[in-house]
């Protein structure tokens, strides 16, 4: 019996590797699976354009189970939530965007017309989950329609329906027509302080492929998840492990703009980064670091957190979209227009 059929945290079953302590889970389509030693890291597979001066070198890889045990607020009293104005979030917000133009190359512009549908599906899906803006903070949607394939850092404001982009690239979600590649599901997910996600090893899989992008990419974790069978005309539902990740520099990101993965988010190595740098999603760690060490180990030694980080993914569909937006060839010739405008 093969072992694992990849080392990609979307594995062919699940959707992920969940990486313990003591061991590696391969998780099944509704349970976990048979324990197995974690696999080394290969020797000469540091990559040399990494800077992880900043990470715990001792976290790296290891995750914590689908719940993480916390004490209770009254045992441990926890350092309060960031809560700015909403024009003290804008000027945050401005400042990340230009961090972003800078720190993140594969940076794409957003039309009038996308950015419309992106914030009103994402309000749909927050009402849906029942998530309260009760403060601003940025929100990480995704469009998961195949001919966008889109991920856009958006600050969310309570009280004002003219929410501001911070930025977007290309990224890749769950395909169809391949067994055991399932369908990226939409919704919001938080990155809860419930589940504690860890960070790439750089290991390779039998193809020569880093399914987690190279040493130290984060890996943020965001539970069980029901979804569709992608290879499956019937579109019978299972559980898959929903993460989000960097991917193989060399042989993947090339292609991001494409749905391609088993059901999880891949994103560009330089957004990872940019997100887990500013700490755009650790909101609860952030809070947790200050009385629990596992969650100060992951977090970056040089972050700078963000007073409008949040914790939210959220997953939309311009397919299901009321509105009329620019054709998908547009979308990729001004996608071609800005990449020939930042070379100068």
């Amino acid at each position: 019996m093969r072992m694992v059929r990849k080392l990609a945290v979307c594995s062919a079953m699940a959707g992920s590797f969940l990486a313990m302590p003591d061991a590696l889970w391969a998780q099944g389509e509704a349970r976990p699976g048979p324990a197995y030693t974690r696999p080394a890291t290969q020797a000469g597979n540091h990559p040399t354009n990494v800077d992880d001066s900043a990470l715990d070198p001792a976290f790296s890889g290891v995750s914590g189970a689908d719940r993480v045990q916390n004490p209770s607020a009254q045992e441990r009293v926890l350092p309060p939530v960031p809560i700015v104005s909403e024009d003290a979030a804008r000027q945050e917000a401005w400042a990340l965007t230009l961090a972003f133009r800078h720190e993140v190359p594969v940076a794409l512009p957003v039309s009038a017309a996308y950015k419309a549908a992106w914030v009103a599906l994402a309000r749909q899906q927050l009402a849906q989950a029942g998530y309260v803006l009760d403060r601003p903070q940025v929100l990480v949607v995704v469009d998961r329609n195949p001919k966008v394939q889109r991920l856009c850092l958006i600050l969310a404001l309570p009280s004002d329906e003219d929410w501001q982009v911070i930025g977007s690239t290309k990224v890749s979600t769950g395909t169809t027509g391949r067994k055991y590649y399932y369908i990226t599901p939409t919704g919001v997910f938080p990155n809860s302080a419930e589940r504690l996600g860890y960070r790439a090893l750089g290991t390779k899989n039998e193809n020569g492929i880093m399914g987690n992008g190279t040493t130290g990419m984060r890996v943020w974790d965001f539970g069980w998840q029901w979804t569709e069978k992608g290879w499956l005309a019937s579109r019978e539902k299972a559980q898959i492990r929903l993460e989000m990740h960097a991917t193989d520099p060399v042989y993947l990101e090339q292609r991001l703009g494409h749905t391609a993965s088993e059901g999880c988010i891949r994103i560009p190595s330089s957004l990872n980064v940019f997100i887990d740098r500013h700490g755009l999603l650790d909101v609860e760690y952030e809070q947790w670091a200050a009385v629990d060490r596992r969650f100060a180990a992951l977090l970056r030694k040089d972050r700078v957190a963000s007073s409008i980080a949040g914790l939210a993914v959220v997953v939309v569909d311009t397919a299901d979209y009321a509105m009329p937006l620019p054709a998908a060839g547009a979308l990729k010739n001004a996608d071609a227009q800005h990449r020939h405008a930042t070379r100068g």
